[in-house]
């Protein structure tokens, strides 16, 4: 019988080496990663949250998101759930200790007694030897689990900082278009004013003046817009952050200095900042130890048992009880079902790789369209500075014209309104600039630190 054993735990250390070995991250080409820029050793991504929004407001909103957005205690406890497993699989290398006392009561003729009693209080230990590795496989399993659950937990974190930025300054531009448009609304009263004047005195038809009124009745309205939607985009900030609906202090648009630099980083820094690429890297390897698991269960079990303690039977004095023994279990019927659990662990490995490869591409997707954005509003910021100013002139070579020339007031209105909704766009150029730098610091992998 130990000869046995031996010649078994022989054959299954050389044909089950390859059972122990360890995962290893499969080939990918990132050399073409990215279109827009040459690949850098720094990368803004590199930044913690705190350093990159550096509004001490916006931080206090963040602080309050991770403590109570149930997502992230939700995140949590599933990191909590994963230590818990990783426990028991390490433990399983452990022997199994149990206690298992009996006893028995037996009528016997008066000569021996009349009535006899009988007990045993054994320990009994059991102990798998891990020679094919399933013990092994496992404990790397629920390692990779756990990993997995702090990145889908750094994931939540860095989605909940980008959502709550990009909130707060929403807000923002919602209160810089406010501001313009209540500005607006009351110049617009004071043309309505100025037509009725040059109506009376002749000067301008009731067409013209109806005209006027509209428009200001029309900017009037708009107001109501900006508050409902203030209003709204507080309430939504407030459920996101895990408190009953307020207003929030912030400030202002046009004095925010998100950082621009648009250094990409390296692109295997990828690899080891962005969440959602982590996430697939561990469902990889979890893959990887199922399948080899799965093999493991093609081989042989070894199990040692022994038990010590008491025993006093019907008959006799209390004694020693001491037994020890080995054995050793094959599968042998049911191999069809082994090999069925072995298919679907690879296919499943195999889908794991195609999408650890294929969240490597939608990251560099991501910051690619990050970059584009970045760079569009930066030329398109630099041209509507332009416009406005040259619509500046415009509505006041037209007040000159009205008083030396042939041109109605109406010409004037027409080149205010230009200006008006040139502010406006001005407004969201910055606000996109913003959220285009934030989205670029997030597909970089930034926001969890």
């Amino acid at each position: 019988m130990r000869n046995a054993i031996k010649i078994a735990i022989l054959a299954i250390l050389v044909t089950g080496c390859s059972v122990y070995k360890e995962y290893e991250r499969p080939q990918v080409k990132l050399d073409s990663l990215y279109r827009y820029v040459q690949a850098d050793t720094t990368t803004i991504a590199g930044l913690g949250w705190e350093d990159f929004f550096t509004d001490t407001l916006l931080q206090s909103l963040i602080r309050t998101g991770l403590e109570n957005n149930v997502s992230v205690i939700t995140a949590r406890q599933r990191v909590i759930e994963a230590q818990a497993n990783l426990k028991a699989a390490r433990l399983a290398y452990l022997p199994s200790v149990a206690l298992s006392p009996t006893g028995s009561i037996a009528n016997s003729n008066e000569r021996y007694g009349g009535t006899a009693y009988g007990f045993s209080v054994p320990l009994t230990v059991s102990w798998e030897i891990d020679i094919a590795g399933k013990t092994f496989n496992k404990k790397r399993y629920a390692k990779a689990a756990l990993k997995q659950a702090e990145i889908y937990e750094l994931s939540v974190r860095t989605e909940l900082i980008a959502a709550i930025a990009e909130y707060y300054y929403t807000l923002e531009m919602l209160d810089a278009q406010l501001k313009v448009s209540e500005t607006t609304a009351e110049s617009w009263k004071q043309n309505v004013r100025i037509m009725k004047s040059m109506k009376e005195a002749g000067m301008a038809n009731e067409a013209s003046v109806s005209q006027t009124e509209a428009n200001a009745i029309a900017i009037a309205a708009s107001l109501f817009d900006l508050k409902r939607k203030i209003r709204q985009s507080e309430n939504d900030l407030a459920a996101l952050l895990g408190i009953m609906p307020q207003a929030f202090r912030r400030g202002s648009l046009k004095d925010e200095k998100i950082s621009d630099r648009l250094a990409a980083g390296i692109p295997v820094q990828l690899l080891s900042r962005r969440p959602d690429v982590m996430y697939a890297e561990q469902e990889l390897r979890k893959a990887y130890y199922n399948t080899a698991y799965a093999h493991a269960c093609f081989y042989p079990s070894l199990t040692l048992s022994g038990e010590f303690g008491w025993e006093k039977a019907l008959t006799s004095p209390v004694g020693w009880l001491i037994s020890a023994g080995a054995g050793l279990v094959q599968p042998l019927f049911n191999r069809g079902a082994l090999k069925a659990n072995l298919t679907t662990a690879q296919a499943r490995q195999e889908s794991a790789a195609a999408e650890f490869r294929q969240s490597i591409i939608n990251a560099g997707r991501e910051v690619n369209n990050a970059l584009e954005m970045c760079y569009s509003v930066q030329h398109k910021t630099n041209l509507r500075n332009d416009q406005i100013e040259a619509l500046k002139i415009a509505e006041n070579s037209t007040r000159q014209l009205m008083r030396h020339s042939e041109s109605t007031y109406l010409e004037v209105l027409t080149a205010q309104q230009s200006l008006l909704s040139a502010r406006l766009l001005q407004i969201t150029d910055h606000y996109d600039a913003v959220c285009g730098v934030i989205s670029l610091y997030k597909a970089l992998g930034g926001g969890w630190e």
